[in-house]
């Protein structure tokens, strides 16, 4: 097994553990930018869409996989940076940079708003509140049909960077690079955070509040920089997500969109950057092999055939499976793999068994 002798705290906290990581990541965002020159424009439209999906995975994974701030309403926050961006856009006449950065900026500030009466509620009431809000915000929308567009919605305006026109139709490679762009700046900051005090008090928090109390942090304090930091993620995520579907109202930012967001995280990993990566290739990967394995079997048995609601039949059967056999999730899985092939022949079956033990003034939390 490669090990790393650490000889002092900066070896700990640096980007990369090693270099061999780093030019395995390097060479991974190396292959993703010159996806445009391989693929066609429907592939490439998928790949946006996982991208997207990243960005808004990693802004719920701050919040709830290393946080441990359950969430069941970031769709409200979709849709926050989504309108804002759109309505900067359109009717301030800001250029694309400015109100994206306003719309991150704005969806931060709602979800610090969120916190303060949320921050008394822990595990399930907490979750249940943001439910509550995510229901909310179809409602709300409707109601501020001045701004919103009510039920017929809003149209993306263009975006226009360096003179150059960014559409997912008309230039699908410019926006893919776009959000790529997006994703790596979202994921380098993320990496950043959880490297300083803050990132370290977020996971003391989850692990246990009380032991993070005890050892100075402001759990109270703590809890609203995570769900600004969540908020303003998923607020870029939401305008990236506007610009794809290009028109947008009400029934985009649905309750499902939260539930979805959630289950993706769990598949991909909870506490895990990576994990938001492999649970938006998931969640963009079941539609497309249900697509292909319907038009197989159409082909072999000359009918047509439609099953209502398989996508998230089959996607809630991939999560109760994750939960059964494999809590971590896709990352937890390859990092297990990866030490028992390191490990081999010397690795013990229960040598990832799960610990349970709890402070007996949480078990009830």
């Amino acid at each position: 097994m490669r090990t790393t002798f650490q000889t002092s705290y900066l070896q700990d906290v640096r980007l990369f553990p090693d270099v061999r990581r780093a030019i395995r990541y390097a060479a991974l965002v190396a292959l993703a930018a010159a996806l445009p020159l391989v693929l066609d424009d429907f592939l490439l439209g998928e790949a946006t869409n996982v991208l997207i999906w990243a960005v808004a995975g990693m802004g719920l994974m701050v919040l709830t996989g290393h946080a441990g701030q359950a969430s069941l309403g970031h769709a409200a926050f979709l849709a926050v940076g989504c309108y804002a961006n759109a309505i900067l856009m359109e009717r301030v006449d800001l250029p694309f940079v400015a109100s994206f950065l306003a719309a991150g900026a704005i969806t931060g500030l709602a979800g610090v708003l969120i916190a303060i009466p949320a921050l008394r509620l822990h595990g399930i009431y907490l979750a249940i509140a943001t439910l509550a809000l995510s229901m909310l915000t179809e409602d709300i929308i409707v109601l501020a049909e001045p701004w919103t567009g009510g039920v017929t919605g809003l149209v993306a305006p263009d975006i226009t960077i360096a003179g150059a026109q960014v559409d997912r139709y008309g230039s699908p490679d410019l926006f893919y690079w776009l959000c790529l762009v997006v994703a790596l700046i979202v994921t380098l900051g993320y990496r950043n955070v959880l490297r300083t005090p803050l990132g370290r008090a977020f996971v003391a928090i989850r692990d246990s509040e009380i032991s993070a109390q005890a050892m100075g942090v402001n759990v109270a304090v703590t809890k609203a920089c995570a769900f600004g930091l969540s908020c303003m993620v998923t607020g870029w995520a939401g305008a990236l997500m506007g610009h794809f579907i290009y028109t947008f109202n009400h029934e985009v930012f649905t309750v499902i969109i939260s539930i979805q967001l959630l289950v993706m995280i769990v598949i991909g990993g909870l506490g895990s950057i990576q994990g938001a990566y492999w649970g938006a290739l998931v969640l963009v990967g079941i539609p497309q092999v249900i697509n292909i394995a319907r038009d197989g079997a159409q082909a072999a048995l000359g009918s047509s055939i439609v099953i209502p609601g398989i996508e998230t039949g089959l996607f809630m059967a991939i999560l109760i499976l994750f939960i059964l056999f494999e809590p971590r999730g896709i990352h937890g899985r390859l990092e297990k793999w990866k030490v028992y092939v390191e490990l081999f022949p010397f690795c013990r079956r229960d040598m990832f068994r799960r610990q349970k033990s709890y402070l007996k003034t949480e078990r009830m939390r």
